[in-house]
């Protein structure tokens, strides 16, 4: 686990960034290994039909294994797309088993946007999230661009949190002892890493 002490979390996040990509190509498909372990079966996963992930890039665990399992399934699986305007908001988009995808300004792999396609992040039954770093209290650093958490704003102002689950999905490594959540930041009701679950107390 590593210690936020004094970082700031653009010095936590190069640090966190930098443990992640260190890990070997085997190592990352161990992990994703494990991560579908912990996940496939889990009752959450198995009842949840419309499903939210991500392709993982910068040594993010990576989700595919998951991702092909939910659509053998017949799950109805998204993935996120960023807007062309406003530039600031992303959208979660069917993607269907082969579709082609293309290269958005991150230079991420996402679908081609097709509104018709795309569903409100309300109606999701779980989405997954990738991270910076996570702690124990449900805290999650993403990248700081922002997306998921405009994306989710709207939860901090319902009294009842019915859904969707939001899951971070993370490498053991990215463990801190306690992140300092700004304002804006939207919590985790669980982050699963190759290791384990850890559900916010």
């Amino acid at each position: 686990m590593i210690s936020a002490g004094n970082l700031s979390r653009q010095a936590l996040r190069r640090l966190l960034r930098q443990a992640r990509r260190a890990l070997t190509p085997t190592q990352q498909k161990q992990a994703a290994k494990a991560l579908y372990r912990q996940l496939a079966q889990d009752p959450l996963f198995r009842r949840s039909r419309h499903v939210a992930l991500y392709l993982p890039t910068n040594g993010e665990i990576d989700p595919r294994p998951l991702l092909r399992e939910a659509q053998r399934r017949g799950k109805r699986t998204y993935l996120p797309v960023l807007n062309a305007w406003p530039a600031e908001k992303m959208v979660f988009q069917r993607l269907h088993p082969g579709e082609k995808l293309r290269k958005n300004r991150f230079r991420i792999l996402e679908p081609r946007a097709n509104p018709a396609l795309q569903r409100k992040v309300w109606a999701l039954d779980l989405v997954m999230l990738p991270l910076v770093g996570f702690d124990e209290q449900g805290g999650r650093l993403g990248m700081g661009a922002g997306f998921y958490d405009r994306s989710l704003a709207y939860l901090a102002r319902r009294k009842q949190w019915r859904s969707p689950t939001l899951l971070g999905l993370a490498h053991e490594c990215q463990k801190v002892d306690r992140l300092e959540l700004a304002s804006w930041d939207v919590a985790l009701q669980a982050t699963v890493t190759d290791k384990g679950w850890y559900e916010r107390r």
